[in-house]
């Protein structure tokens, strides 16, 4: 009963973090969609006087502001206004819980950001044989021999919003050739999308082959 208990716990956090963003996603976007085709809709009707119903115009003006916003967001300026406008805003206890974690999980999965998943490692496990994953951080450790340098690679167990935190050496890993957007299609895919032909050259002991 007890081992039941555990797999239908296990199940429903997992099923919870697979639903919750999706669900989120799509009603984010359909009501973004909508709010665009109401405002485009009033716009058009104090210029013309009637109503107007122009298919896709919604979707072409959201567009055109995400273009804008990140026009706005690459220059000097406005990552000044925007960083302060985030420090206050993160201020309100309901925004932050909630902003926080979205924004680090978008953060880690942009290849622009340095903050986030940086490169695909090959991780060989004693027990659970290679691991694919994305490096996270590289670190030093010192057990008392002088200090270790270090990997944090995320492994992905369900989906990409759920996975395991594996420590390791840089001797035990190793650099597939490919891209952060291409590991994140082989968990997406379940592995089908892993090429049948690539290099994957060994970590060396210096910090500088763990971190290009």
């Amino acid at each position: 009963m007890t081992d039941v208990w555990v797999w239908l716990r296990r199940s429903f956090v997992a099923g919870f973090f697979v639903t919750v963003p999706l669900v989120v996603s799509v009603v984010a976007l359909v009501w973004a969609v909508r709010f665009a085709d109401a405002v485009t809709r009033g716009l058009a009707m104090q210029l013309t006087g009637r109503p107007v119903e122009i298919p896709g115009l919604g979707i072409a003006v959201m567009a055109l502001v995400v273009l804008a916003a990140g026009v706005f967001a690459t220059n000097v300026i406005g990552r000044r206004v925007l960083r302060r406008g985030e420090d206050l805003l993160l201020r309100v206890p309901l925004f932050r819980t909630v902003y926080a974690p979205v924004k680090q999980l978008i953060t880690a999965f942009s290849p622009e950001n340095e903050a986030g998943f940086r490169r695909m490692v090959l991780v060989e496990h004693d027990s659970r044989g290679f691991l694919l994953g994305f490096l996270t951080k590289e670190f030093e450790v010192d057990r008392g021999r002088g200090p270790e340098t270090m990997l944090a690679v995320y492994v992905p167990t369900n989906h990409l919003y759920l996975g395991d935190v594996i420590v390791c050496e840089v001797s035990r890993a190793s650099f597939p050739d490919l891209s952060v957007q291409e590991g994140i299609r082989v968990f997406l895919t379940g592995g089908m999308s892993i090429p049948e032909k690539m290099a994957a050259p060994r970590a060396g002991n210096g910090r500088r082959d763990a971190s290009t």
